[in-house]
């Protein structure tokens, strides 16, 4: 059995969620709902379908035109990490070790080169504004016929990418030098997170020591964040998920801080207002009263977020929804806009934004064009309102839809996780396992 079949007794193994034809109805019959109220477009208009299939057509003529105007970069140790049901690679990373420095490349799908703003495909990204996650059920904000094929950064092919070439001091984890540019690589491996622990706990295997070297970086980028008073929610991240969060992360600060301090330009920044301090009371209060969790006495100090992660760390695994819970409750939404004054609360960032995900947000797109072009759209501040709206509208179809499959007696986690089935047989329908 490879590292990734799902272990015997586990919620993946029991297969798919059964459910009746009847239920089956049902189930579509409130996506359209939703989809009618929350002005969610789940078909891909014809053209702009035309258009995708169209550029998927001659990609290696036009990797090998493009690589004297780009970073040839297909030499460098490049390697994806994703979910071992991932359809579409986006991102992928390369790192090495400097005197005095980490050295590391974070390469994002090249969307802009396929998708520019004189397309139907633009145009349909704009009104979608991002991808919605529904419980086995995704509306794409790309066509996955594009998403899913030359913009996924598969193993052993030439794609076109983004990259953000960072190089951070040892000692201060800051930025000595960031540069950004457009790139061909290669990718030599694509792992899932499990293939990725297994390569941190056997370093002698393929990428063992590029992904023990690439976990030692974003551990230590983690704990300062932590320190720094980052909130971390979910503290309990195996190590896979800790190197692409963190370089992520970094990838995302080092391009904003770029737009901002050395081009002074408007972007899609990530603004996160924080809570009064009576919310952030309420929130402690109700975090205290939880059964068996405390914050322990040398965390409370001025910053909240800090009394929350010593919270959630200490705490036993049944309370860590709630303790989210209450943090969540109090949060104001973070929002998108056309500069980055506020910072990013929840994470401690005095200038954030998104370029790591082209294919599923329509901010790291527009951010991808500015980057680039160094033209900001005339119609940013609508953009950015825009983007906001449409993420809030998924976020609330996303909850309403998995209520609706609560009251039919399914689990959201366990359809998502496993999938549906459709059986013929009410007797067959084992849906509230």
């Amino acid at each position: 059995m490879s590292d990734d079949e799902p272990k015997p007794g586990s919620a993946e193994d029991q297969g798919p969620v059964t459910i009746t034809p009847a239920l089956a109805d049902r189930l579509a019959e409130k996506r359209e709902e939703l989809f009618e109220e929350f002005e969610i477009r789940d078909e891909f208009p014809s053209e702009v379908l035309r258009e995708a299939e169209a550029r998927t057509e001659g990609v290696y003529e036009e990797i090998e035109a493009e690589i004297d105007e780009r970073e040839d970069l297909r030499d460098l140790t490049t390697w994806t990490t994703d979910p071992i049901d991932a359809q579409d690679f986006d991102d992928a990373i390369s790192i090495e070790r400097e005197e005095g420095a980490y050295r590391l490349w974070v390469h994002i799908a090249d969307v802009t080169h396929y998708v520019t703003p004189d397309t139907a495909m633009w145009e349909e990204a704009v009104e979608r504004a991002n991808t919605v996650y529904l419980p086995d059920y995704t509306i794409h904000m790309l066509p996955p016929v594009l998403a899913e094929t030359v913009c996924s950064l598969v193993p052993d092919e030439d794609r076109l990418a983004h990259t953000v070439e960072m190089e951070i001091d040892d000692e201060t984890l800051s930025f000595e030098d960031i540069d950004i540019y457009k790139s061909v690589i290669n990718s030599d491996e694509r792992l899932t997170y499990s293939e990725c622990e297994n390569r941190l706990e056997d370093p002698s295997l393929p990428l063992g020591e590029e992904n023990t070297l690439a976990f030692e970086l974003a551990d230590r980028m983690h704990e300062q964040r932590k320190a720094d008073g980052s909130l971390v929610l979910n503290p309990r991240r195996d190590r896979a998920h800790t190197i692409i969060e963190e370089s992520m992360l970094k990838a995302n600060k080092a391009v904003t801080h770029t737009l901002m301090w050395d081009r002074g330009v408007e972007a899609m920044y990530r603004v996160h207002p924080q809570p009064t301090p009576d919310q952030w009371n309420e929130a402690l209060k109700e975090i205290q009263e939880l059964d068996g969790v405390s914050i322990p006495g040398d965390a409370w100090g001025d910053d909240p977020r800090k009394a929350v992660n010593a919270a959630l760390e200490e705490s036993p695994e049944r309370q860590l929804n709630k303790i989210q819970r209450a943090v969540l409750k109090v949060m104001p939404r973070a929002k998108y806009m056309n500069d980055p004054f506020g910072g990013h609360h929840a994470l401690n960032f005095d200038i954030y934004g998104h370029f790591t995900s082209p294919i599923r947000r329509l901010s790291d797109t527009i951010n991808h064009w500015i980057v680039h072009e160094n033209d900001v759209p005339e119609n940013l501040l609508e953009l950015c309102d825009h983007a906001s709206d449409k993420q809030k509208d998924g976020e609330t179809a996303e909850r309403l839809y998995k209520q609706f499959l609560q009251e039919e007696g399914l689990d959201p986690h366990a359809v998502n996780n496993r999938g549906v089935e459709v059986v013929e047989s009410p007797e067959e329908a084992k849906h509230t396992a």
